[in-house]
This record gives C-alpha cells, structure tokens and sequence, in this order.
C-alpha cells in the first residue's frame, strides 16, 4: 500500500481524501446521477466499489431492503473471487475470519451393508496449486460490507440507498440523462410514495426476479431438472467425523448431502437431496418443513446422527438452469446501431444451482467486467462502443457456467448404484477444479483481447485469462512479493515489461537495449497510450507501468532505470519505486510463466485480464491495440473533470497540509 505521497498520513491509510463528487456528497438521492445500480448483492456492491475509484462520475446504488443484509444466502468465495478481493484490499482479512476448504471427503454407501455410509476417498481442493490464494466459506452479508466500507473510503464516498424498490426504466433517444427510473419509497417516513431519477446508465443487479431485466424485454430461457433441494444453515451436535470437512455424501437408501462448513468453527451448511419433484404438484416440496429436511438428513447420514439445536437460515429450492438473451437492452437487430444504456448483471442474467458454488463468484465478475467500463467511457477515457463488450463477453461465460452446472448437479443427484465408475463423482471434481475455481474463464479476441499471435512469447499468461501472478523481488526494497497483488482496483491498465537480458546501466552513446528503446516509445512517442493521459494528471494515472528485470535485484542498477518507470507522482512529485523488480531466486517469474528472455510486454486490463501479449519491438503494434480504446483529445480540450481520483487528487493539499491518498 502506498500513500504519504499527497502529505504525511497519520490515521487509517485505507480512507482515500473525498474528491469530485465525494466532496459534500448528498445524503439524499439525486434527481440526475450518471449510473444507477439497481440492487445491493454482490455484482450491484462490486460494480458500486469500482464505480467510487471514478470521483468525478456520480454513481447511487439503490436497494429495496431497509439496511444491511444480515443473512446471505450464498457463501462459497472461489479462489479467482479472493484475487479480486485482494485488488479491492480486504483478501488477507477476509481470509482470517472465513472457513478454508483444503480438502474435499466423499462418503458413499458401505458395500458390505448399503444402509450405512463409509468415507470412500479424501481429494485436496486445489491438486494443481492453480492459485496462491485459498478458497472459502463465508457468509455473502460480510463479503457485502467489506465492499460498503471499500466504497465509503473512496474519492466518492459512496454507500447504498436503502429503501428503493425498482419499478419501471425508460430508455429516451437522446439527452444527457436519457434513461428514467421510477422508484419506490419501500421503506421509512415516505413509504409508497414514487421516485423519479434520471441516469446515463442503469445496471440491474436485482436477482433472479430482476424487474430490470423485464423492463427491458430480456428473457430467462433453460429448463428446470425438477429436482429439489432443502440447505439449511445450522449448529449441531453430531458423531459424523468430518462435520468440519466439505462432503459429498451419497446414501445407499437414496438421496445426497452436499456439506459445507461454515465460519467461525460452529455453523455448516447442508443441502439435503429431497428427490424428485412432481411437475403437477411442485408446491407440495416447497413447502417442506425444517423438520422433514433435517430427518432426510439423518436418514442419509446412517449410521451417523445429527441433532439440530439452531436453525440459522433454510429453504428449499429446485435445481434450474437460465439463461438471458442479451445483457444489455439493445436488441440483436440494433446491434452496432447504437450502444446499450440499461445491463443486467448476475442472477439477473443467469440461474444455476447453488452447489457448485459460482452464483455469488460469477456475478461479482460481471459486475468487475462492467464498471471499469462505465468509468471509462463516463471520464472520457473510451468511446462509448467498450460498453457493447460487456454482453459479448459475460454472455458467454454465464452459458460455460450453466453446461457446468448442469453436469455437476447432475451427478450430485445421481443414485450411487447408477454410477458405471464408482469414483465418478470425485474424479470430476478432481479434473474440473479449474472451471469451478475461477479460471477458466477466456476471453475471445476483440478489440479489448488480442489475437494470439505473439502468446508464444508468454506461454504462463494466456491472452483473455485472468493474470496468473507470481513472485517477484522489488529492487528498491529487497521484499518478495507477488507481482499480481499490486494491481489495485482503480480502473487503470497495467503493462508489464519484462525486460530482456541486458541489466539497466548507464548507457553508452548508440547502445541502448531494447528494453531502454521501449521506454523513450512508451514515455514520449505521441504514438504511446500514455501519450492520451491528460495534462496535469500524474503521468501513472491512467497506466500503470512496471518492469521486471531478469537479475537479481542486488545487480539491478536503480539509478540507470529509465524515467518511466519511476514516475513522479503527487503534488510534490515525489519518486516512486515501487515499479520496478527483479526475479525471485527462489521462483523465476520469467520461468514460472513461459517468459521469452529477449522481453515482452503483457498488457492486462483493469479487471485483470491478459489483453495482449508483444515483443518489445512491436510499438506499433501496441500502439494500434490501444488506438480504438483511448479518447485522445487536444491539451485545451482537457479538464480536470478528466481525471480519476484514484490517481489524482483534484483537491489536493498544498505542502503544508497533509491528506490521505
């Protein structure tokens, strides 16, 4: 973490000094606000904490609830998501408080005696070491505050409206607020009373019952398995050996258990196979009682016993899998017409079951998908057209969820005698790790992906996936650190330069190396993508530029790096040094990730995504990826309306008064 750089920080260095709209913020909701987010779950919370790094772009998040939400549904946090929550700044805490799931037991029927059940194979959760980070069990209430004080703390100091039902979006040709949103007051002193906001963009991240998703004629298409489902949240006293493990547990008598334990040492999950469902009568299992579920489970746990002393949370809930049209409201035939004003994200956009653990994941990266792009295109950083990606690429991964989805719920509910191979179930755990986990996501060529024309040249950072990280030295310092958890949530791009084999020196007339040439383009050619950064902003601030040299950092000469990589930055402009790193002895990143030594440039997106992959030499080339995603606009034409306050502190102190940054 980094801050001082805008005055000496004497408090919590995670609070940002409030800019642009975060200065005297309104308590009240805004008749003209630039987004609306249309419910406070995970993608809406996610989407809003991004949205408050833009502190010059006016973003409300609405929510028909009263405050908080103090039981969540969902609870199972992938690794890919922990990533995400480390660019936010809240992984290490959140991992301290959640429950870690490191191996996963599968329990199937006795041979000898099918009425009893017996530990039949123990798998580690992640056999291939696919991330540094863990995966976890914590409830979704506690991932929601952790983005609410994220937001509070922003340039924007933003927090939800509680007290907003969504109920109608109209969508006009043309004006500065060309969509309006009637609201209802659904709770405090004006209660039933309509409300009248008009945005730029609306994003309904309003669940499977999404009113923005049918007011804006998208539709949810898939079938049901008519298959039911009782979880309950609970503490218990059991003989059941691994209540502190995640299970899936078939009985020979019929019927699964899928056990999840909970955090804090005490409560687990269960989801409780309740069989089939009659599709004429299907209120009847709806209707099932916490009783009934919690006596299936003992009849599925024989020999074992579960007494039930609290109930936290149970329902009951059949298996489907959904699927919308579009995310967004322009129709097919309008497609490259005109660019979408209202998206969907989330359960708004795709429904699945909830064992394979992806519902909250998932839709937290499409809310990550879109905001960096709202804010950029509302800064004036990209043309409005990076907004039709949004559909392009999220649609795509909701469909992989769902053919994922259907196969593992599926087998979760299959009759163990069913099986032509009785480790089945555990081999597909085993084999698909990587789907459930977060990464395999891969984005398709377009104009925010490259082709994968020079992806030999990193073969570890695949172009369209997530940024593997991987440890690094930071030369000024001498710390070992993981190269990916200094990309923060501010909305900016990072280009890697992985420098080739000639260590940084003061160079001699006519002999500079490439790594040397890559660095006079990239700072100064107008050509440069830095060269659209506006004037008097820090010349990081929209580009985040870091080098990795392959020597050891101890013959890395810091004096002879070039400029760019050691910017200055703040209203003193002062020197930053934390660009620039060396290889780990213990764990070469150019070997670790497939690196060429004669230097690349992997060009990762805002949500973390690889977007290209280049020799050092290829500056046209870069700077022909860049071209259709930048607004380059003459010196006059630049305001400080322009910048991000993440970078950028439009009421920033003068020397004599410090400020958090």
């Amino acid at each position: 973490m980094q801050f001082h750089h805008h005055g000496y920080v004497s408090g919590d260095p995670r609070v940002q000094p409030a800019a642009g709209v975060g200065i005297n913020r309104p308590a009240e909701l805004p008749e003209e606000v630039d987004v609306l987010i249309v419910g406070a779950g995970p993608a809406g919370m996610l989407a809003a904490a991004q949205l408050s790094q833009f502190s010059n772009v006016t973003t409300r998040i609405v929510e028909r609830r009263p405050g908080r939400l103090a039981i969540g549904q969902a609870d199972g946090i992938q690794t890919r998501t922990v990533e995400t929550f480390q660019a936010f700044g809240f992984a290490e805490r959140i991992i301290a408080e959640a429950y870690r799931i490191t191996e996963t037991a599968f329990w199937k029927p006795d041979p000898t005696d099918p009425s009893r059940i017996i530990r039949t194979a123990r798998t580690p959760d992640d056999p291939a070491e696919i991330s540094e980070f863990p995966h976890l069990v914590v409830n979704q209430a506690r991932v929601l505050d952790y983005f609410a004080e994220f937001m509070a703390n922003s340039p924007a100091r933003m927090s939800p409206d509680y007290g907003f039902e969504f109920r109608s979006v109209n969508v006009e040709d043309e004006g500065e607020y060309p969509v309006t949103v009637t609201l209802l007051h659904s709770s405090g002193p004006h209660e039933g009373q309509e409300r009248t906001v008009r945005a730029k963009y609306v994003v309904g991240a309003d669940g499977a019952r999404s009113k923005v998703r049918e007011s804006i004629g998208c539709t949810l298409a898939g079938d049901q398995a008519n298959h039911a489902w009782g979880v309950m949240d609970v503490l218990a006293v059991t003989d059941f050996p691994d209540i502190r493990l995640k299970c899936a547990i078939q009985s020979g008598t019929g019927g699964s258990i899928l056990l999840i334990p909970r955090e804090g040492g005490h409560l687990f999950r269960m989801y409780v196979d309740l069989g089939e469902v009659d599709p004429n009568n299907k209120g009847a299992v709806r209707s099932t009682s916490i009783e009934e579920i919690i006596d299936k489970a003992n009849a599925i746990l024989h020999p074992y016993t579960l007494d039930v002393r609290n109930v936290a949370w149970h329902s009951v809930y059949e298996v489907g899998h959904r699927l919308t049209d579009r995310f967004d409201d322009v129709l097919p035939e309008d497609r490259g017409t005109r660019t979408p004003r209202v998206f969907i994200t989330g359960d708004a956009c795709h429904t699945h079951s909830a064992k394979a653990g992806q519902g909250m994941n998932v839709s937290m990266q499409d809310g990550f998908n879109l905001a960096w792009k709202l804010g950029h295109v509302l800064e004036g950083r990209s043309p409005e057209s990076l907004l039709s990606t949004y559909s392009a690429e999220r649609q795509v991964v909701a469909q992989n969820l769902i053919d994922f989805d259907k196969k593992w719920s599926t087998l979760m509910a299959k009759k163990p005698e069913d099986f032509e191979n009785p480790s089945d179930l555990e081999d597909f755990y085993v084999r698909t790790a990587e789907f459930p986990a977060g990464f395999m996501t891969q984005y398709g060529p377009s104009v925010l992906v490259a082709a994968s024309e020079h992806q030999h040249l990193a073969t570890g950072f695949p172009i369209g996936k997530r940024f593997k990280s991987a440890p690094a030295v930071r030369v000024a310092d001498a710390n070992p650190v993981h190269l990916g958890h200094h990309a923060t949530a501010d909305g900016r791009w990072r280009i890697y330069i992985f420098a080739g084999p000639a260590t940084p020196q003061t160079p001699q007339a006519g002999t500079t190396s490439p790594t040397e040439q890559f660095a006079e383009w990239i700072a100064n050619s107008p050509e440069s993508p830095l060269a659209a950064t506006p004037v008097g902003a820090d010349p990081d601030a929209w580009f985040d530029v870091k080098v990795i040299y392959q020597q050891d950092h101890t013959s890395v000469d810091i004096t002879a790096i070039p400029a760019v990589f050691k910017p200055q930055v703040g209203p003193f402009q002062l020197t930053n040094y934390e660009k620039i790193y060396a290889t780990d002895p213990n764990a070469d990143i150019f070997d670790l990730r497939g690196v060429d030594h004669n230097g690349v440039v992997v060009i990762v997106r805002p949500d973390q995504y690889v977007a290209n992959v280049l020799p050092l030499t290829a500056t046209a080339e870069l700077a022909a990826f860049f071209e259709p995603l930048l607004q380059r606009r003459q010196p006059e034409e630049l305001s400080s309306s322009a910048l991000s306050s993440a970078d950028t502190a439009p009421s920033a102190p003068t020397p004599s008064v410090p400020a958090n940054t």
